[in-house]
């Protein structure tokens, strides 16, 4: 294997560490396999990320039999392996509950999704085709349950099952399935998108954290408007992001905002910090639809007093209190960057004050993606943050910033109190 080559499944693509674990395993008597995204990837060609595992060894066998294992969760237990600086899953084959089981749960039934099955009833309760192989690595052997080959071979997610009946039972795997889609470049199956469309309104009652991670791996893809717009075609940001939508309705907003996001990754942002993701992705919204009218100098208390930016912030992405204040600073900071000569009149407590604020950086990133300064005034800025940059970072470390300490609840008393007897005189 030299570094020309692509990868391919194969044994000699396999992470090494995760071979270990299923071969232990193997040996122990266990059927253990490679599953889901990362076989995808390696038939695709590409290097996986991650590598999960099932077997239909108990949560407890593996604990014993792989060092630095842990057993978490409660609802779905799993095995996590620590290796250096990467885990590896290992979860037993699951099986749907049937008929019987739900209408006359048993005393002793698992709780939650624990219901433990074969590697055909794991592999065809997963949400597609292409998701749904596994790979023997020991035995250089894959199995395809849900026909994910052919659909893999036709550039095509499909939904294993009935499409609308899956997609209600858990509707974040309309964003999956459309992340999928253009994180792959496939397409979507043509009854799978018809369901797309008629469940939209379902992701409306799923839990906003689990919405902002499914957008925060839309900005993390190499074309990062394009989910958001399919998305908008088929008719789901008007359910759960009017803002965003309405930004791609008028002809104005929507090639700004394409002006915007057409280079996202070209400028400095760390995909790994959900505050530059989501910062850089709302100034390009805000900019090209509620924003456009504001008076300049922005002030970032406005902004925040905003009921719409408030609401598509909070309510539509899911950003956190200090993501939605470092922005609004962030842009609060614009027009003090056009202004280099009152900066520099400035004593040297007040001009390490505004480099050594939290959302500078962002802010002369989003000046160079809005191309509001000059040559100049970009290379007078960088070059006076790299002056203050060892003061800054010294009034950080004698300075850290404070954490509220989390204060331990009291026991309640539980046990019934009782007036006390009166003496006898």
């Amino acid at each position: 294997m030299t570094l020309k080559d692509k990868p391919k499944l194969s044994p000699q693509w396999i992470d090494p560490r995760a071979y270990k674990i299923v071969e232990s395993l193997q040996k122990k008597g266990f059927t253990t396999y490679l599953v889901g995204g990362c076989v995808r990837d390696l038939l695709l060609g590409i290097q996986p990320k991650d590598y999960d595992i099932a077997t239909n060894a108990h949560p407890r066998d593996v604990k014993r039999i792989i060092p630095q294992s842990y057993i978490i969760g409660r609802r779905f237990r799993l095995v996590l392996v620590k290796r250096n600086e990467l885990q590896f899953e290992v979860s037993t084959f699951r099986r749907e509950m049937s008929e019987e089981e739900k209408e006359n749960p048993a005393e002793d039934a698992p709780i939650g999704d624990n219901f433990w099955g074969t590697p055909e009833e794991d592999a065809l309760r997963r949400d597609f085709t292409i998701n749904a192989m596994l790979y023997d690595p020991i035995k250089d052997h894959l199995i395809d349950y849900a026909n994910g080959l052919k659909d893999l071979e036709d550039g095509s997610i499909r939904m294993i099952g009935d499409p609308k009946v899956r997609l209600l039972e858990d509707p974040i795997r309309i964003l999956r399935a459309i992340r999928l889609a253009h994180k792959i470049r496939f397409s979507l199956e043509k009854d799978l998108r018809q369901a797309i469309c008629e469940t939209a309104e379902s992701l409306v009652d799923t839990a906003l954290p689990r919405r902002r991670e499914e957008f925060l791996k839309f900005l993390r893809l190499k074309e990062p408007l394009l989910p958001f717009l399919d998305c908008h075609d088929l008719g789901v940001l008007k359910c759960i992001a009017p803002t965003l939508d309405e930004a791609f309705l008028a002809d104005d907003s929507r090639k700004e905002l394409v002006r915007y996001m057409q280079n996202y990754h070209d400028y400095p942002i760390n995909a790994d910090l959900p505050l530059e993701l989501f910062v850089t992705f709302t100034h390009a919204v805000l900019k090209s639809t509620v924003m456009k009218d504001l008076p300049e100098p922005i002030n970032a208390k406005s902004i925040l007093e905003q009921a719409q930016v408030k609401s598509f912030m909070k309510n539509e992405l899911g950003m956190f209190n200090h993501e939605q204040v470092t922005l609004a600073k962030a842009l609060q900071i614009q027009s003090i960057l056009l202004k280099t000569k009152n900066f520099e009149k400035k004593g040297e407590r007040r001009r390490m004050a505004i480099l050594k604020n939290d959302a500078f950086p962002i802010s002369l990133a989003i000046a160079q993606r809005d191309h509001s300064l000059s040559c100049e005034q970009e290379f007078f800025w960088k070059k006076q943050y790299e002056i203050f940059k060892p003061l800054i970072e010294q009034s950080r470390l004698e300075n850290p910033p404070f954490k509220r300490k989390k204060m331990r609840r009291k026991k309640r008393n539980t046990k019934t109190w009782r007036k006390p007897e009166a003496k006898i005189k």
